[in-house]
């Protein structure tokens, strides 16, 4: 009972110490808020001058006209003189709060606080009393806003159409469904501005799951041969359906262009992508995972159904090229693998696909 006593005499001690000393550098205080209303100005002139250099860059790298150059200078300078009559207004208001309550507000920083109390109870002292303490500690959780950020990522899911191009046939005789055959990926991009003063190039690069589906047409399947190959050939029953599904995990690479929206504040630059045009010239390289092929069909009125996970003599090593374009985040996408289908073929095939691809 003592020891909680003595705890709280300390503590009231603290708090009418603290409130002295903040009475005493009230004037103090002003005289520093004073001094913050002259450095807005100067830091306000300063982020102009930036602006305005980055802005004569655009122009220096026909990005923008003159006239388009000389219309942003005037919006940036409108703005700059906007923030230093905001900024001073506020510095104003903390002085009268200072004048008529006599002690300074207390600010919070919302959630992502600079600093943070810390009241600790435990361990002990030489002479067995435990140990109570108060510190104010950096918060090592705070969120620091990054000035020019450089490098953004998104998650891509990409759909569509999926097939083969057959050497000496045209797409037309492929022996593939066209409607029926399919593709579907999905995987992570990370995209980084290739120049430090213009985001008109980019640099995106990451992985992906593909998952490429070939349905044969004429009640045909796929079978191992004892020579290694793989081919085509007709199925003993009706095929209600029959597929052909290869995975991959491929590491895409992409050089991308296209416009975006320039923003500067005091506290930070961004280029937005949003509603921008952007295409993207590239390829990829990867592996295969796995290659499975699924039967349906019926014998004496049964459904069967035949999940067969071979090789079918697939290629190991994946790469080939690929490209897309479109506004923000909704693109046609197409690809196409250089490596064929199948090892040692006497007729190569390479896999070709169209379709949309979405940057979430």
């Amino acid at each position: 009972m003592r020891t909680i006593t003595m705890y709280a005499v300390v503590l009231l001690t603290l708090f009418i110490v603290h409130n002295a000393v903040a009475q005493e550098g009230n004037e103090s205080k002003v005289e520093l808020l004073e001094a913050q209303k002259a450095k807005i100005t100067q830091q306000e002139k300063l982020a102009l001058k930036e602006e305005v250099e980055a802005i004569s860059k655009r122009v220096e790298n026909g990005e923008i006209t003159l006239d388009e150059a000389n219309a942003l200078k005037m919006k940036a300078a409108e703005k700059r003189a906007l923030n230093i009559e905001n900024r001073i207004a506020i510095i104003d208001n903390k002085i009268a709060l200072l004048d008529r309550n006599g002690t300074e507000n207390l600010e919070l920083d919302t959630l992502n606080f600079g600093t943070r109390l810390e009241i600790g109870y435990g361990g002990r002292s030489n002479d067995g009393e435990r140990i109570f303490g108060i510190s104010i500690k950096e918060n090592p959780n705070r969120k620091k806003v990054i000035y020019d950020r450089r490098t953004y990522s998104d998650l891509v899911v990409a759909i569509g159409l999926n097939n083969a191009i057959i050497e000496g046939q045209s797409l037309d005789d492929s022996p593939y469904k066209i409607g029926g055959s399919r593709f579907f990926e999905m995987g992570w991009q990370w995209r980084t501005r290739v120049f430090k003063n213009t985001n008109f190039l980019r640099f995106n690069y990451g992985f992906s799951f593909q998952f490429n589906g070939l349905k044969p047409k004429d009640n045909q399947y796929f079978v191992s041969l004892e020579n290694g190959q793989s081919e085509l050939q007709e199925f003993d029953y009706e095929l209600n359906k029959s597929k052909l599904r290869i995975d991959n995990l491929v590491f895409p690479m992409h050089f991308e262009l296209g416009p975006s929206k320039y923003t500067a504040t005091e506290k930070s630059i961004r280029y937005s992508l949003k509603n921008q045009f952007r295409i993207g010239l590239g390829g990829y390289a990867g592996f295969n995972l796995g290659t499975r092929q699924k039967l349906k069909y019926e014998i004496d009125g049964g459904h069967v159904k035949d999940k067969l996970k071979r090789s079918y003599n697939t290629n190991n090593l994946i790469y080939g090229l690929s490209a897309y374009a479109g506004v923000e985040g909704v693109l046609l996408y197409v690809k196409y693998d250089l490596n064929p289908i199948f090892k040692d073929a006497a007729v190569e095939q390479r896999n070709v696909s169209l379709g949309l691809r979405f940057d979430l």
